[in-house]
Order: C-alpha cells, then sequence, then structure tokens
C-alpha cells in the first residue's frame, strides 16, 4: 500500500538569522520562523491533508514548528535530529568546510555524512513501517538533505538551492521504498520586507 511521508525542515530560528552553525544544539523560532510554520499549516489546511500521526527530532526548534502546524499527539524521535557539528556547534558558518562535508565532522566529535544518512533513513522508515498511512515528520535542512541523498535514485525530481525554513519534501512510501514526488514552499509572499532575510 501507498503511504505519504510529509518531511519538512523547522522555521527560521535565531541562530539561521545569525548564521550560526545548528546542529544538535538549539535556538528558538523567531517571528518569521513562526509565520513560516502557520504558512506550512495553512497549505495543509487548503490541500485537506489530515495526518494519521506526526513525528519531529528532539530538538525544540522542530517540535514548536511542529505543534504550530498540528494539534494531534506527536512523538518525538532522536533519529530525526540535525547533523551533529561537534565543536563548531554555535559557531559562524562562515568555518563551514566546503560541501560537500563528508567525515571532515567527526574529527571535531561531530559526525559522518554516512551516519546522518543512515540514522535518518532508518529513522523515516520505522516511522511508515507503523500503523500510518499520511504522516508529518518535522527535521533539518541537512537532515532532510540527507535523506533525499539516500533515495535520489527512485526521483526524477531534483532540489539545487538550499533546502529554506519549513519546505516541505512529499516522499510517497511503497515496498519499502521512498520517491520524492513533490518540494513544496508555502507562501509567504505577503511577509516580504517585514522580516530579516530568510536563512
Amino acid at each position: 500500500m501507498k503511504k505519504t511521508l510529509y518531511l519538512m525542515r523547522h522555521g527560521q530560528t535565531l541562530f539561521n538569522l545569525r548564521r550560526k552553525i545548528q546542529g544538535w544544539c538549539d535556538s528558538p523560532l523567531t517571528e518569521l520562523g513562526i509565520k513560516q510554520a502557520e504558512a506550512a499549516a495553512l497549505y495543509f489546511k487548503e490541500q485537506n491533508i489530515v495526518f494519521d500521526h506526526a513525528y519531529c527530532s528532539t530538538s525544540e526548534r522542530a517540535s514548536d514548528t511542529l505543534e504550530i502546524i498540528t494539534d494531534i499527539p506527536y512523538t518525538r524521535l532522536k533519529g530525526l535530529k540535525e547533523w551533529n557539528f561537534g565543536i563548531f556547534e554555535g559557531e559562524s558558518e562562515d568555518l563551514n568546510p566546503p560541501l560537500p562535508y563528508k567525515e571532515f565532522f567527526v574529527q571535531y566529535d561531530g559526525e559522518d555524512q554516512q551516519e546522518v544518512q543512515q540514522r535518518m533513513a532508518e529513522a523515516c522508515q520505522n516511522i511508515m513501517e507503523e500503523d500510518n498511512e499520511v504522516v508529518l515528520a518535522v527535521s533539518h535542512g541537512g537532515a532532510c538533505r540527507n535523506f533525499m541523498r539516500v533515495w535520489e535514485h527512485t526521483s526524477t525530481i531534483k532540489q539545487l538551492q538550499k533546502i529554506g525554513n519549513c519546505c516541505i519534501l512529499k516522499f510517497e512510501y511503497e515496498n519499502k521504498e521512498f520517491k520524492l514526488v513533490e518540494i513544496i514552499n508555502p507562501n509567504i509572499s505577503d511577509l516580504k520586507g517585514q522580516f530579516p532575510v530568510v536563512s
């Protein structure tokens, strides 16, 4: 049976705004981040999308985003957390190495890229093997991107630019395989000029 996973990034945070590396460390949603989550909630409402269950990472920025989108009970999972950047956490994004990061952060007590991909793949597969048909999972930009890489061979859809705050990745799940079928960026055009640049 074909199931649907809506995997999305959290709303803008203070660290996003300040361009600080934010993996396992956390910072609160900004006013814009809250508005982005509200726009995502409106998208799901307008599309008449009803979730069987909701999940998020254990980071507060993810659970805060989820609680704006839906009021159904949800489960927090460590497997949905962002990449662990080790001692680079909280530092300026200017210190990031060139992409792809691969195993760069391991020497600084962080995670290898394959570790991130494996735990995201396992977490999402475990979620979809539960008695769920339509699922919301709120995660993080790097984590979502690496999940996409695991399953890029099943889809023709490409995301060339950075995954923006509250970007929604719609996956179909069938026969233990995920396929990316749509990338949704909720409409926040009416907010332009009211807030600092989205990051």
